[in-house]
């Protein structure tokens, strides 16, 4: 079976909104690749991601904006013949972002980001939240520049 590269945009976002947590990839203050876990919101067309307010990523981000996300699901091990090593391979629906990361400071638009962030795991958009809270978490937009996608087995 081959792998499907020809995948539209629409597909790409349903592959996006289908996985519970991407990764970012980065290249660090010592120009060592670096990637971390990260729970996400997207809608319409943007890519939102929140952390603590402090670490090496923030560091990164800092010197080089520059990020490519990582987004995967659908796995599922397909099997020709269960006596051939070579035969077994896996299903999977993978997409990447590229771009660069911005901070987001304005208290009102965190607050919306966030909602879309909290949208996505719990289905509802409408919090609230304390000054103290919205205060010392980081909301960031990966600004896309590009998006491809990949499918095997589907």
């Amino acid at each position: 079976m081959k792998s499907r590269s020809d995948l539209t945009k629409a597909d790409i976002e349903s592959i996006i909104n289908g996985t519970e947590v991407c990764h970012v990839s980065m290249i660090d203050n010592d120009g060592k690749p670096y990637v971390l876990p990260f729970n996400f919101g997207y809608r319409d067309g943007k890519l939102y991601i929140h952390s603590g307010p402090e670490g090496k990523k923030i560091d990164i981000w800092k010197n080089n904006p520059n990020v490519c996300v990582a987004f995967s699901n659908g796995y599922q091990m397909r099997i020709q013949n269960e006596s051939v090593a070579c035969s077994y391979s896996m299903r999977y629906r993978s997409a990447l972002i590229h771009g660069k990361i911005i901070q987001i400071d304005d208290i009102e638009e965190k607050k919306r980001v966030l909602n879309i962030v909290m949208a996505k795991y719990s289905g509802k958009e409408d919090f609230t939240y304390s000054l103290p809270a919205i205060t010392n978490v980081k909301v960031f937009e990966i600004i896309i520049d590009k998006m491809e996608g990949r499918a095997y087995g589907y």
